[in-house]
């Protein structure tokens, strides 16, 4: 008989008593760790001076890394590594003061047996409560319990009772009273028009096409074919590579001429001449050439939809995407000819693009786009980063903030839309933004994302609100002054209530000439998603 040598399966530690274990899941790119490093320290810091005034140690699950100047997961394969040392049946705190890619931590945390918490620091410097709410959404979709908590610094009250209740059960429930199943809708024009827009879906079907799939590192924003196509939405599987051979054939004058549309309609470009700290005309150049090359793409495809992830691998090859992406979702924009010249392509609409290849956005968007056309509005959409917030005059006024770009009639048209560059940390080979200060006017808000193995939709209504441009200012150089921002007032729905519900790191907004018409468009959209088999949930003040 053959015998063999087995393999003897690794044997995780076994858990000291009062302790509670931490992992920090990082960033993809080294210089966005190192520089967002310090901050993250400080989190560390607060949480385990929180704990141990509440009778527990911490034992962080991983080391600081001198060589490459952080203590971050920053890998698939060193969170794998990670999490062997890790105790199965350990009190867990995932800690995140930036932004992260899921993936990093996913692996051990499907293992992983004891109670798990994220927690962020509630600051605006560093995309810390984005990354909870990324972490938070792909463990919802990967069916992994945890509970979720924020604090300043966690020297207030109630952080301090939240820790304590987790230690104590090993969960954390938030008030979502705000939430509430869709009722039966009224039978009216809204209605009958979302069931038959979603009829006409689900029979013509549409195409989205998705560069690069999932190199952003938000398991949550991929959804699968077996759940798209019942809604009749089909991927085209696009890669990065293509989009800048395609850049590769576009002219410098038709460059030029998307340069030159854009200065007539008033943006401002703050251009400079170092190529590493400054945007130049040069990246410009490059990032209309993309702009042009996307829409032929986007043509060759026949797509309804696009999104290009536009930091993994492109970020070292072009300078950013954001103003292409911004430009695409606009009604008014630069207009692009076929490639013999013969047509304009996608002549008097957006082409929607969802950034990052959010799959949660490319199908809110899609059809977000289809109802407000049909109802003579403007159909710009975009999402936004649930980046942070603060109390101004007596109301919870959030920080709404894509990292690069909306559409310029969100701004109030171009005159009012601005480029700046990127940061180096995140882009070293620079490109602007499309930027500027969302118009106040109502809005409606959503979020498509997986629960229990099925698509849910998040809705709600919302103001974007003007504060003072001191404030304005305050509020940016606090986050990213590059980046487009919305100051918003959600309707019914309370800061906490909004972070124990939400299930992404993104949420899509688009407007509406005024209240009535919002809540119009709201239901058009509900009926639609309901007949499709989305199960929806309104949030907060919602009128049907």
């Amino acid at each position: 008989m053959t015998s063999y040598t087995l393999p003897e399966p690794h044997r995780a530690p076994v858990a000291e008593p009062g302790t509670v274990y931490t992992v920090a899941s990082g960033d993809l790119r080294p210089s966005a760790n190192t520089t967002c490093w310090p901050a993250q320290q400080k989190l560390e810091s607060d949480l385990a001076a929180a704990l141990a005034d509440l009778g527990r140690q911490v034992r962080r699950g991983h080391e600081f890394d001198p060589d490459k100047g952080h203590g971050f997961i920053d890998s698939q394969r060193a969170g794998i590594e990670v999490f062997k040392n890790i105790p199965r049946d350990a009190p867990l705190i995932v800690v995140e003061g930036v932004w992260q890619y899921s993936h990093h931590v996913i692996a051990g945390l499907r293992s992983h047996r004891g109670p798990i918490l994220i927690v962020a620091n509630w600051n605006g410097e560093y995309p810390g409560l984005v990354g909870l709410l990324n972490l938070a959404g792909s463990l919802t979709k990967a069916d992994i319990a945890y509970s979720v908590l924020w604090s300043v610094d966690f020297t207030d009250e109630w952080a301090r009772r939240g820790l304590r209740t987790w230690l104590e059960t090993g969960t954390l429930v938030h008030d979502t009273g705000h939430v509430r199943d869709l009722p039966a809708l009224p039978e009216d024009a809204e209605t009958a028009l979302g069931v038959a827009l979603a009829r006409q879906l689900r029979e013509e079907k549409a195409v989205i096409g998705v560069f690069d799939e999932g190199c952003m590192g938000m398991y949550n924003a991929i959804i699968d074919d077996e759940l798209l196509n019942p809604l009749g939405i089909y991927k085209e599987r696009l890669s990065q590579s293509a989009l800048v051979a395609e850049m590769r054939h576009v002219p410098d004058e038709e460059a030029l001429a998307v340069r030159a549309w854009l200065d007539k309609a008033g943006m401002t470009f703050h251009t400079g001449t170092d190529e590493a700290t400054e945007l130049t005309d040069a990246q410009l150049l490059s990032q209309f050439k993309m702009y042009i090359a996307a829409l032929r793409i986007s043509d060759d495809f026949g797509l309804d939809a696009v999104g290009i992830q536009y930091q993994q691998g492109l970020k070292d090859t072009v300078p950013a995407s954001d103003l292409a992406e911004g430009l695409l979702n606009n009604v008014q924009r630069p207009p692009v000819l076929s490639r013999d010249g013969a047509r304009e392509l996608y002549a008097g609409a957006p082409l929607p693009h969802f950034n990052e290849v959010d799959e949660g956005v490319a199908v809110d968007s899609l059809v977000t786009n289809r109802i407000w056309t049909a109802m003579g509005l403007d159909p710009a959409t975009t999402l936004h980063d649930i980046r942070w917030g603060e109390e101004y005059e007596g109301r919870f006024v959030w920080v709404f903030e894509i990292s690069g770009s909306v559409p310029a009639s969100h701004n109030g048209g171009y005159d009012k839309s601005w480029s700046m560059r990127q940061p180096p940390m995140f882009f070293p080979l620079g490109g602007g933004t499309l930027s500027g200060v969302s118009k106040p006017g109502e809005v409606v808000w959503s979020r498509v994302f997986l629960m229990d193995g099925k698509l849910h939709l998040d809705l709600g209504r919302a103001s974007a609100v003007e504060l003072p441009e001191e404030e304005t200012q305050r509020r940016l150089e606090a986050t990213n002054r590059q980046w487009p921002i919305m100051h918003a007032v959600l309707h019914g729905v309370s800061r906490d209530q909004f972070m124990a519900r939400h299930r992404a790191n993104h949420l899509n907004v688009a407007y509406a000439p005024d209240a009535e018409t919002a809540d119009k468009a709201l239901r058009a959209k509900a009926a639609l998603f309901a007949e499709l088999g989305v199960e929806v949930h309104l949030c907060g003040d919602v009128a049907i």
